[in-house]
């Protein structure tokens, strides 16, 4: 890396805590520094930009899931790299957030920092004990060095906005090629639109954002789905496009420490009470996830229309060590309204469900868009210690919606929540003592529901890092913003105990496994009875050169699900699914200009032990050339073979920036795309991207209003970025 250049950041840390007289080690230090300037432009560390894909995959990718906020955690990196973090100021909280660091390598940061003062160059990292070049590697694009304070002398707020270099507006279009039958002519009925999409097959989006870290954030976005219509209707809420978007965000204002206006998330603790999209849960990445940070207030630029809160949130310190956060929100929210049917029904007018899809194509959609008004308020009081070990909070959430919530009369529906009004108190805490790191949640939800999880992680070595987490949530839990680590999507009904393990036990080499039981105390949809389950993974990662990953990967789930009456029993009845998963992935450069990546993943699974087992493999080969300084082409070939919907394979794809894309993939065919990324200047680049799938045995593509004639879907994608 830059041996040479580290050897002199030490040569002169030196001579500047040598005992001269002040004049003569100040002198000595600026000579010095001098010196060490003009090699260090010449080995200067460069900040490349991240493979967030490769980042994606290596830490957080699982074999099967659908239920992961990809798209959030993709930009909340990209906003790393954007806005990187100053390793010269962070906190230890903000160094958690990055979700790339063990605790220790936390800590060693940390105390190097207070021992040898600011770092004066990324270079030095290799004298942080704990942090070894694969660590190195993979921060080095989301953080920086610089002086403490790197905002004073740039002007006012108006200016700064003015001259900030990191801003860019986007533009996308994209579009199924193939017609569906959502599109077809409009069938009526005595007048009434039904079954058809109302607007175009095209999906578009405008996004705008100009941000500096620790400063400020200003941004909006405009985006309108296939098959919704562009329409002016302000008397329901629709202004054009149907999601629209907007936050102004600022920090670090004396003790105004951040306030957001617009659109913002929030995230304490754990997330038992309030989450953002940066968490991840159950993963590949065993250790370094599995523990929330508190960061608090963050500006909201992604285009989930469901995961944000619409008003005004600010944090202001009230003392040297506390800090208090109050926020209130205000929106309309997606949901199923009905009229009372009988007398036995409480309320004249009630939601029978929200709706998460941010979809409004069809009449049915619409009549549900917007529908209910949700307003929610609350604070948070947190301590920080001086030394930075010791983090408490006391964090409390009210929720009121205009018309009651009252879901339908299931049984496993019995302990949900129900009414208008909702209150959630909790409390939570971290502290770091040595190697371990003991943290928690603890809350309480209207009805007296509790929630809580605690955990501890150590490193039992230099080699060797162990979670443990321990986690039980009421059958009568109702939280709305949280998003703690659990096996159901929602943090209720549920007991846990989730072990992991990290262990390094030659240069280069690492493996990871973890293993989670879970109970459910009452029914779930799908399963008529309490059950309980297992979940285990194990990997093992080879990183032979600083850009090439080889790892293996195996997971085993046994997850309780309702069996098929089709067994010969009048009524489903709990049973057992088991699933075995393998994924065994290869990332290499062997040149500057070429990358290859190779994805093998195979799952079988069984529902009960006397029904056969199914199957499903998805094999893929992408290639990434530089094929000129300003043009690089990305494509990838795959073949898959699923016999049905469980056995679908999720293949992690490359998009165009800020895009996500995991198709699940069934049936037998070859999937194939190929990305074109131009830049035509420092300011202007250009995506291109076209995504075929080719079915196999098959007449017809999708179900529903999504069904394709014949036995290909193709997909184009075009984005804009222009830095103004």
């Amino acid at each position: 890396m830059g041996a040479q250049a580290v050897s002199q950041v030490a040569d002169c840390r030196a001579v500047g805590q040598w005992r001269w007289p002040n004049w003569v080690g100040w002198a000595s230090l600026l000579l010095c520094l001098g010196g060490l300037a003009h090699p260090a432009r010449a080995q200067e560390l460069p900040r490349r930009a991240p493979d967030l894909d490769r980042l994606t995959q290596e830490l957080f990718a699982e074999i099967q899931s659908d239920q992961v906020p990809y798209e959030d955690l993709y930009e909340t990196l990209l906003q790393y790299y954007q806005t990187p973090v100053n390793l010269n100021a962070a906190s230890r909280e903000e160094l958690r957030a990055l979700l790339l660091l063990s605790e220790t390598q936390i800590s060693n940061l940390l105390t190097h920092r207070e021992a040898s003062g600011p770092l004066l160059s990324l270079y030095e990292l290799q004298a942080v004990l704990g942090w070894d070049l694969r660590t190195i590697y993979r921060v080095l694009p989301f953080v920086t060095v610089q002086a403490d304070d790197p905002n004073r002398a740039r002007g006012p707020l108006w200016q700064r906005i003015k001259n900030e270099e990191n801003n860019a507006l986007f533009v996308r279009y994209e579009r199924v090629l193939q017609p569906r039958k959502g599109y077809a002519a409009a069938d009526t009925f005595q007048g009434r639109l039904t079954s058809r999409y109302l607007g175009s097959p095209d999906k578009l989006l405008v996004r705008y954002r100009v941000s500096h870290a620790h400063d400020f954030s200003l941004g909006f976005s405009a985006e309108k789905d296939a098959g919704e219509a562009l329409a002016w209707q302000p008397k329901q809420g629709q202004y054009g496009p149907d999601f629209l978007s907007a936050h102004f965000f600022l920090q670090e204002r004396g003790r105004l420490k951040a306030l957001a206006v617009g659109d913002y998330q929030l995230q304490f603790g754990q997330g038992l009470l309030l989450s953002s999209g940066l968490a991840v849960g159950k993963g590949a990445e065993t250790i370094t996830t599995l523990r929330r940070s508190s960061v608090g207030v963050r500006p909201y630029s992604a285009l989930l229309e469901n995961t944000f809160f619409r008003g005004a949130a600010a944090t202001y310190q009230l003392a040297p060590r506390w800090e208090a956060t109050a926020f209130a929100s205000h929106k309309s929210i997606d949901a199923n309204l009905q009229q009372r049917a009988d007398s036995l029904t409480q309320y004249d007018e009630f939601g029978s469900s929200l709706q998460y899809t941010g979809f409004h194509r069809t009449a049915a959609e619409l009549a549900d868009r917007h529908a209910l008004q949700e307003t929610v308020a609350g604070g948070n009081l947190g301590y920080l210690s001086h030394d930075g070990a010791l983090a408490l909070g006391f964090t409390a959430v009210g929720t009121h919606y205009g018309t009651p919530l009252l879901k339908r009369a299931e049984p496993y529906n019995r302990y949900e929540f129900s009414g208008q009004n909702n209150l959630a108190l909790g409390a939570h805490y971290s502290y770091v003592w040595r190697n371990l790191l003991l943290f928690g949640e603890v809350g309480r939800t209207s009805g007296g529901g509790l929630g809580t999880l605690n955990g501890l992680l150590a490193s039992l070595g230099p080699r060797i890092d162990a979670a443990v987490l321990i986690r039980h949530y009421d059958v009568d839990f109702h939280t709305i913003y949280g998003n703690a680590l659990s096996e159901n999507s929602r943090n209720i009904n549920e007991s846990g105990l989730y072990l992991g393990l990290k262990v390094r036990p030659v240069t280069r080499w690492e493996l990871s496994a973890y293993f989670d039981q879970f109970w459910f105390p009452w029914l779930r949809y799908r399963v008529g009875a309490p059950s309980r389950g297992d979940d285990a993974l194990l990997r093992l990662a080879f990183t032979p050169t600083k850009t090439s990953l080889l790892y293996a990967q195996y997971r085993v789930r046994l997850k309780p699900r309702d069996l098929s009456s089709s067994l010969g029993r009048p009524v489903p009845l709990p049973g057992q699914q088991l699933r075995h998963s393998i994924l065994v992935y290869y990332d290499t450069q062997p040149t500057l200009r070429l990358g290859l990546r190779t994805r093998l993943q195979a799952s079988r699974l069984r529902d009960d032990d006397h029904l056969p087992w199914r199957s499903g493999y998805a094999l893929s080969q992408d290639a990434s050339v530089q094929v000129a300084r300003r043009v690089q082409l990305t494509a990838r070939y795959a073949v898959f073979d699923a016999d049905d919907y469980d056995t679908r394979q999720y293949l992690f794809e490359q998009d165009v920036l800020y895009v996500v894309s995991i198709p699940a993939l069934y049936g037998q065919g070859i999937r194939t795309y190929a990305i074109a990324q131009v830049s035509f200047s420092k300011h202007l680049t250009l995506w291109l991207r076209y995504a075929n799938t080719h079915y196999r045995h098959q007449t017809t593509v999708g179900s529903g209003l999504e069904e394709i004639q014949g036995n290909v879907r193709s997909e184009i994608k075009m984005q804009v970025r222009y830095k103004l």
